[in-house]
């Protein structure tokens, strides 16, 4: 998936910057922004892809994270 960052224009002239969308192409990414802002002009788009999020490596860390114990308070008294 990508996330799709648009600066837009409404159909009122109010610029509206950062709208973010996560999509497939940026043809799905237009058709989702242009339900939202009907008859808006799009000034800017840009893309960023997202890394996924559970890697078969990223996974094993987790699981050796949650294997470490919280760590103990002492009090001196």
């Amino acid at each position: 998936m990508i996330r799709f960052g648009f600066t837009i224009r409404t159909r009122m002239g109010q610029r509206i910057e950062n709208v973010s969308i996560i999509a497939g192409s940026q043809r799905d990414a237009e058709r989702r922004l242009r339900q939202m802002y009907v008859q808006c002009e799009i000034v800017e788009c840009r893309e960023r892809s997202i890394p996924r999020r559970f890697e078969p490596a990223g996974m094993a860390s987790m699981i050796d994270l949650m294997g470490i114990s919280p760590p103990t308070i002492q009090h001196h008294g």
